[in-house]
């Protein structure tokens, strides 16, 4: 059985997704958990503490595929794996990809910090062994530009998708749509990166 801190937790991430952080209350975290407002004080002392342990475990379970990559030698066999295990996770925990909307648009606290925590290693990752960039557009300069894209295709499925489910004709959360998605988009970070779909790396030298 959770803890009622974890179902603090549970509850305010649900509704800091649907509905960003200045529209959602610590009452309407207490009435979703079904307990008094001012229990919530035993926990977490205000509603931004609550906001960033909920990031924090966000980020904690989405980092951790990144730390792994860079801990060896960068392949782009290996990108590509990092890649599908984050396609994955954001299907499996789509509240992240929502959060990260609101604060985007409406703002939040630290959002700043939440950037430079989950996407500046990304950006600032080592090229991969055998190959000068990371994704060989012809324009180094684009480096930056074609993480960012991919990355966008992956979070903006989970908050736009479902506005497209009688066109695809199936639940965009469904094990068949994650398949075709995850198809898709290693499919794009192949050319991306010049490989042909049965393209493997070659041993470093």
């Amino acid at each position: 059985m959770k803890s009622t801190a974890e179902r603090v937790l549970d509850a305010a991430e649900d509704l800091f997704a649907e509905k960003g952080y200045s529209a959602t209350s610590l009452g309407d975290v207490a009435d979703r958990v079904g307990i008094r407002s001012p229990s919530l004080y035993n926990h977490f002392r205000n509603k931004e503490a609550l906001y960033l342990a909920v990031l924090e475990r966000l980020l904690e379970r989405f980092n951790e595929p990144l730390a792994e990559l860079l801990s060896e030698p960068v392949t782009r066999q290996r990108i590509l794996s990092w890649l599908e295990q984050m396609i994955r996770l954001h299907h499996r925990y789509p509240n992240l990809a929502r959060l990260l909307q609101h604060a985007a648009l409406s703002g939040g606290p630290h959002t700043s910090e939440l950037v430079e925590r989950m996407f500046r290693p990304i950006f600032e990752a080592p090229p991969p062994v055998n190959n000068e960039d990371l994704f060989t557009l012809g324009d180094a300069t684009l480096q930056p530009w074609a993480v960012m894209a991919l990355n966008n295709i992956v979070m903006s499925y989970i908050t736009m998708a479902p506005m497209y489910s009688d066109i695809l004709g199936m639940d965009p959360f469904s094990s068949a749509a994650l398949e075709h998605q995850t198809e898709l988009i290693l499919r794009l970070a192949r050319k991306v990166m010049g490989m042909g779909n049965d393209d493997v790396d070659r041993p470093a030298s």
